[in-house]
């Protein structure tokens, strides 16, 4: 490897150890076996080491939910599957935690790091189009803009939703069954209320 994967790598055990705000060039130099002169030179400047560190960490993270839902043959759009996706997803939590409380992280420090937050949304719009895929069953390069931007919006918000509540407490954290639960006395409450409208 060389200076500029050695600091890439740094980086990233840096920001899942220390989080952005407490990483100094520094910290990455010790980390990575570098200089602080090779930081400008391949990278420009910290800040920017740290966005494609912080990218080379989130990328990976939607190849965790692939074949969430997959195994037991759920027809995509029923309960079911909306079930057996979250138990997917809801299992990859242990092993993404660290990246989660960093992006927690970049949420709520976003203002001060300069270029993260619209990495932060560029990325939030490819997500929804992943989960939409993900629920739907749907090839993501043949979903309908309707469905990223209507049903990936929802998944996308519950999907962020979930994951703070497991961050704070595992134990107390909602369920697939849980959320699926909801779902279904949602859908039953809005039928019967059509029902009703439609006498």
């Amino acid at each position: 490897m060389g200076h500029r994967e050695d600091l890439l790598e740094g980086a990233k055990r840096c920001l899942l150890e220390k989080g952005f705000m407490r990483t100094t060039a520094r910290d990455i130099v010790k980390e990575s076996g570098t200089n602080l002169g090779s930081i400008g030179y391949h990278y420009g400047s910290k800040d920017a080491l740290l966005v494609e560190a912080f990218i080379a960490l989130v990328e990976p993270m939607g190849d965790g939910f692939e074949g969430a839902g997959e195994e037991g043959g759920a027809e995509p759009g029923s309960l079911e599957h909306f079930q057996k996706v979250w138990d997917g997803i809801i299992r990859s939590v242990p092993a993404t935690r660290p990246i989660w409380m960093l992006t927690l992280e970049v949420v709520t420090q976003g203002e001060r790091l300069a270029g993260i937050r619209e990495l932060l949304i560029e990325a939030q719009k490819e997500g929804r189009s992943g989960l939409a895929a993900l629920f739907t069953g749907i090839e993501e390069s043949e979903l309908p803009e309707d469905v990223v931007e209507g049903e990936g919006r929802l998944y996308t918000t519950l999907l962020n939703g979930l994951m703070v509540q497991w961050l704070f407490d595992p134990a107390s954290a909602t369920t697939a069954e849980q959320l699926t639960e909801g779902l279904r006395r949602v859908m039953e409450r809005a039928r019967s209320r059509e029902r009703a409208d439609s006498r």
